[in-house]
């Protein structure tokens, strides 16, 4: 998906395209690039980089040749990439990076809709998704009920073969990856969390984790400032009414990718939306993105745009020609 986002905008906009893919997933850009012969593009339009990011990745950015760089991944090497871009050639840089999205859900939401939604937000594409829903503020009077549905539904997830469509969660992309979650985990219950469900390996063959739950998560807590990238649930209570008080917690990061909101009160979802802190806001939804609709981040989620018309203008420049005659 980030593949197509990417190029899609950069070749609309009548340049070539150098693609460097992630370092454990390189197999669909290769695919892509197979498919992209067979379509008639011309040769050299299209290319593919598969490499390391130590190697490959720094060699982009440092190249004399390109003039615009568009980067999705962690906000450390998104600062690593813009440096070498401005030292290199002043490159054009669009970055989309790490995120804590908050997902916020009130009483007067309809709590099926919420927990299906909610699920959803974090668990889609096991965790690995960079505007999954990092942290979710339950309102105080539904709080118990909601926990106690979604867990009722993990217990119904079919955990499997991820070319199986009857599976609903599929193994995390590596082993290092998995590991890195586990100790999250361990991390989470060790400072106090409540861990309500999942938080182990799965015993099958694969990197299969439990999809896990975690409530009374605090405010200076390792899970509530950390982006997991994984199918962990992180919620925390917040006392009913005090929409300014929750919209302060769901504010308090450094990370802005995108948020959420469930409530039946139109009026308090437009106070909400405009008061997060954060490039995308979903109401009474989640995870629906449009090829009309930007997406970005703000403060350390990065700048730019993928989709929209503001995503060819990522590609573009803006000249002035002045003529007299």
């Amino acid at each position: 998906m980030m593949l197509a986002w990417k190029s899609a905008a950069c070749l609309a906009a009548g340049n070539t395209l150098v693609l460097k893919p992630a370092q454990v997933t390189p197999l669909t850009a290769l695919k892509f690039a197979e498919l992209s012969v067979k379509a008639g593009f011309p040769k050299g339009v299209i290319n593919i980089i598969p490499g390391s990011g130590g190697i490959a990745g720094q060699r982009l950015s440092e190249h004399p040749d390109i003039r615009k760089l568009g980067f999705t991944g962690s906000t450390a090497i998104g600062k690593q990439i813009m440096k070498s871009c401005a030292v290199s050639n002043l490159k054009k840089v669009s970055l989309e990076l790490g995120g804590k999205s908050p997902l916020i859900i009130f009483n007067d939401c309809e709590l099926d809709k919420a927990v299906r939604m909610g699920m959803g937000a974090v668990f889609f594409n096991k965790g690995e998704n960079c505007i999954a829903a990092g942290r979710l503020f339950v309102e105080e009077s539904i709080h118990d009920e909601f926990v106690t549905r979604v867990v009722e539904e993990i217990k119904k997830m079919k955990i499997g073969d991820p070319l199986d469509r009857s599976t609903d969660h599929g193994p995390q992309n590596h082993q290092a990856h998995l590991e890195k979650l586990l100790q999250y985990c361990e991390a989470g219950v060790k400072e106090g969390a409540t861990l309500v469900y999942g938080g182990r390996q799965v015993h099958r063959p694969g990197f299969f984790m439990e999809p896990t739950v975690f409530t009374d998560v605090e405010d200076h807590m390792y899970l509530a400032k950390e982006e997991s990238f994984g199918p962990i649930m992180v919620i925390s209570k917040f006392q009913n009414g005090d929409i300014d008080g929750v919209l302060q917690r769901a504010n308090n990061t450094e990370y802005g990718l995108a948020s959420g909101v469930f409530t039946r009160d139109i009026s308090k979802a437009m106070y909400v939306s405009e008061k997060l802190e954060a490039g995308t806001v979903f109401v009474n939804t989640y995870n629906k993105t449009d090829v009309a609709a930007p997406f970005g981040g703000v403060k350390q989620s990065g700048f730019g745009k993928d989709l929209g018309e503001e995503a060819l203008n990522e590609y573009l420049k803006t000249k002035t020609v002045t003529l007299e005659y």
